[in-house]
């Protein structure tokens, strides 16, 4: 199977099935030295694991990370970062049904086009228990880019109709709510909005947002290699992602050139010159290349496809029928997705960071020639 590898410096490989025995990720490309121990990690896998509130599928797994290599004395070597997360909570015979029919919204059908063959218990590799490694690697990525001063911080916008309020914004909450919502007021409304849909038997989509704080300006390509095109690329990528805004995103196209662009402003920022702009229409991104202002991105997620109402579908005969779906799921994806999309953006950043540092005869004397 091809398509399991992101990045191009800072290169990652994830493997494993929702109901294998195991799931994991290869991060190589690490710079060595690096401060890395086992809770590292298992404080963002925490973050996505099941059966951790009502808002989540009720899968029992505790995630328990083990590094394999490339660390020694508790720092990265600079060699590949083996990391794995036994499953230890499978119910494949929720699945046995499935084998013999397509689930409305799910990759079966494309899937089975695809390859002629699928893995029908749990979504196998189409299953969002992938993320597993995208989240270890990611928690990587993330204390790497701490070191360099530069945050990331994901968390849930919207749920359904329900949206934060700017005003309400609380970081700590971001953490702490089982929506991920760093809004009280928003994070109660949201969760009776889901208890409501969870009566019905059905599921709820919603929309992600991710900052990025600290990033200087020129990180990023012009072509190609943009850094929202990849930005773009590495959340779409997500399961149940199906559509990424940067800025304004889609409100732009309602807009004149004189309310879109951003004023650029002299004297404060970190740059040389120190340049900065009054406003951030762009997100942070101008012609594919860090400005030096904040990054923000959405991510809008679909509903759980996996709901208990009765659906219609065909089945591998192509005869149609009625289903109704078993098993343990989600009634809601984006509260689990949040740490997923923080940690692809910290990978992609960092990998374009990586890429980026041969982009300058100085900076190659800097690191060279001491």
């Amino acid at each position: 199977m091809a398509g399991s590898s992101f990045g191009t410096i800072f290169k990652i490989t994830t493997w494993g099935e929702s109901h294998g025995k195991a799931l994991g990720v290869i991060v190589d490309g690490c710079p060595a030295g690096l401060a890395l121990s086992e809770s590292d990690v298992q404080a963002y896998l925490d973050r996505r694991k099941p059966g951790t509130s009502a808002l989540t599928t009720q899968r029992k797994e505790d995630d328990l990370v083990e590094i394999l290599s490339g660390v020694f004395e508790g720092k990265t070597t600079g060699t590949p970062i083996s990391m794995i997360v036994r499953n230890t909570s499978q119910i494949s015979a929720d699945y046995s049904d499935v084998a013999s029919y397509y689930r409305p919204g799910h990759a079966d059908y494309t899937f089975d086009q695809k390859y002629g063959f699928r893995d029908y218990r749990g979504g196998g590799r189409s299953s969002g228990r992938e993320t597993i490694g995208r989240v270890a690697a990611g928690a990587i990525a993330s204390k790497l880019l701490s070191a360099l001063g530069i945050t990331v911080k994901a968390y849930t916008k919207s749920i359904g109709p329900i949206e934060i309020d700017p005003a309400n914004y609380d970081e700590a909450l971001r953490l702490t709510t089982p929506t991920c919502m760093p809004d009280a007021i928003a994070n109660e409304k949201a969760v009776a909005h889901l208890a409501k849909a969870r009566e019905e038997m059905d599921s709820v989509g919603g929309c992600m947002e991710c900052v990025v704080d600290g990033l200087p300006a020129g990180i990023g390509d012009p072509v190609f290699e943009k850094l929202d095109a990849n930005l773009a690329k590495a959340i779409m990528s997500i399961g149940a992602v199906k559509a990424v805004e940067i800025g304004d995103g889609v409100l732009v196209s309602k807009k004149k050139g004189s309310e879109n662009n951003d004023a650029f402003l002299s004297g404060t920022g970190t740059g040389s010159p120190a340049i900065t702009k009054a406003t951030n229409h762009a997100g942070g991104i101008l012609g594919g290349i860090s400005d030096g202002s904040q990054i923000v991105l959405r991510a809008h997620v679909k509903p759980t496809p996996s709901i208990y109402q009765k659906q219609r579908t065909v089945n591998q005969s192509g005869e149609e029928i009625e289903i109704q779906i078993k098993g343990r799921h989600d009634p809601i994806i984006v509260p689990r997705a949040v740490v997923v999309m923080e940690c692809m953006t910290a990978i992609t950043i960092l990998d374009a960071m990586l890429v980026g540092a041969s982009s300058k005869l100085t900076t190659l004397k800097d690191i060279y020639r001491r």
